[in-house]
């Protein structure tokens, strides 16, 4: 694995996001993030970002920009829920949302 980050913006329906990939062993940490919330892999810790009131949605086992996109939401935040976000949804879908 290569240990430079990967940064990358892509194009929304609401907007752009920012795409960031942070290589760790066993598997990266990504995080993509739109003007309203993000969605992130497992490495980060949903209930602080209910804490903060974030609208944050998480997927899990996913190690590019492109799985998280088009993984499922595993859980989220009360706020991504007021937003439409849903467990079961895709991450592209749930980025949508919030941006």
């Amino acid at each position: 694995m290569d240990f430079e980050p990967t940064y990358m913006r892509i194009h929304l329906d609401g907007g752009d996001a920012h795409c960031y990939l942070i290589p760790v062993e066993p598997a990266p940490l990504i995080l993509i993030a739109a003007r309203k919330g993000f969605v992130m892999c497992g490495y980060l810790d949903l209930a602080v970002a209910e804490e903060l009131g974030v609208a944050a949605a998480k997927v899990s086992g996913v190690s590019m920009f492109n799985d998280v996109l088009n993984a499922e939401i595993v859980d989220c935040t009360s706020l991504a829920r007021k937003m439409g976000v849903s467990v079961g949804m895709r991450g592209k879908e749930a980025l949508e949302m919030m941006s």
